[in-house]
């Protein structure tokens, strides 16, 4: 910062700082508002899938039929990865963070891309079409490697959500199942100016490749205050155990003043929209599957939460209820953020692709709170 600036003027956490345009996400977190190209979140969901709504975020528009046609067979057809690759994730230790792992193996996976080092707007767009199509493939071998399992070579005959629990499970889901993870990876495929989207927009600034920008996105991503918390809420669940325990505990944690996973946005001071999505659904699988003990202990959490601090607008997030839908669907919590990053890679490629197009390099500034007016002390006379 300049000398003038005083301690009062720092933006922590850059919060309320605007440092550029966006065609792609709108956000009203006192309304619980949350829009693609103006498109409700809502509306999404239920009509649209994670195909089209990956074009709409790469070209800022919705697609012509023909168009998500052309767009979907792309994608189809840049499932594979090099062989090599999945060699070297069977080869990770299975103590390995699956995140550890997602990171490492894209970051290979531009090694064999002879188009990686482009960084033309041509370039981008063709390396992001290939990213979206074979994160589902990378994410999927990791967890099956690190699960002791050989992976599972992708089907072009499937959609982008079907063709991933194929390959996790080795199993064809149902139309529902498939249906249902598409639904939650549209909900996740782009949330404004998060952390890890400014992060590999930060990279991006530099000129630097795709890769590096995606790999600098994971990266943030894996922190617990980004990603993450959808597993820390089924640790909670399981902490809880039963319904008839959730009231007891959840009070107690507030009257402790203990953070509750799943609860409060940085963002959004009302209901987060996508939230309300998940939670019709975690209650239609639970209902259906005969697994209610976490709908009904999620319910009496809400209902505490929103009496006690939905005044103070703290309500709960999407990550309150998306982690009992991918535990319905046989996903292992540890790999919740990798589907996280699944979805939002559509989100961190359009996002490079929006900034570098009208490109300025990120450089903050400090403000100094160091000491002042010292001369170097030779090493012989420091005490």
């Amino acid at each position: 910062m300049t000398d003038t600036a005083k301690p009062n003027d720092i933006a922590k956490g850059l919060e309320g700082v605007v440092f550029t345009e966006s065609k792609l996400t709108f956000i009203d977190g006192a309304q619980g508002i949350l829009t693609h190209l103006g498109i409700p979140i809502e509306e999404w969901a239920e009509k649209s899938t994670f195909e089209e709504v990956s074009y709409a975020l790469l070209h800022t528009k919705l697609p012509s039929a023909a168009e998500l046609a052309q767009f979907d067979a792309e994608l189809r057809a840049n499932r594979e990865v090099p062989a090599k690759l999945l060699a070297d994730v069977a080869a990770y230790p299975r103590t390995a963070n699956p995140m550890q792992a997602l990171r490492t193996a894209i970051s290979e996976l531009g090694l064999h891309d002879a188009q990686s080092e482009d960084t033309s707007d041509e370039a981008r767009y063709a390396i992001s079409v290939r990213l979206i199509a074979q994160f589902s493939t990378v994410i999927a071998a990791v967890a099956r490697a690190l699960g002791g399992q050989a992976a599972v070579a992708p089907r072009a005959d499937l959609t982008h959500a079907a063709n991933f629990l194929y390959m996790l499970t080795g199993k064809e889901p149902t139309t529902e199942q498939a249906r249902l993870f598409d639904i939650a990876l549209v909900l996740h495929a782009d949330h404004g100016m998060n952390a890890s989207t400014f992060t590999a927009i930060a990279t991006a600034s530099t000129l630097s490749d795709m890769y590096s920008c995606v790999v600098s996105a994971i990266g943030a991503l894996k922190g617990p205050l980004h990603g993450g918390a959808n597993e820390a809420v089924m640790g909670m669940l399981d902490e809880i155990g039963t319904p008839d325990k959730a009231e007891a505990y959840i009070t107690a944690k507030l009257d402790n003043k203990e953070k509750i996973m799943g609860v409060g946005h940085r963002v959004y001071k009302n209901f987060d929209p996508r939230s309300r999505v998940l939670r019709d659904y975690a209650e239609h699988v639970a209902s259906k599957e005969g697994k209610s003990n976490y709908y009904q202990i999620l319910e009496t959490i809400e209902r505490i939460v929103v009496e006690r601090m939905g005044s103070r607008g703290i309500y709960p997030n999407v990550d309150f209820y998306s982690g009992t839908v991918y535990a319905d669907l046989g996903i292992k919590k540890e790999y919740f953020t990798p589907i996280f990053a699944l979805a939002r890679i559509s989100g961190w490629c359009a996002s490079v692709i929006e900034y570098t197009r009208d490109n300025r390099l990120l450089r903050p500034d400090a403000l100094y709170s160091g000491a002042t007016n010292q001369h170097y002390v030779e090493l012989k006379d420091r005490k």
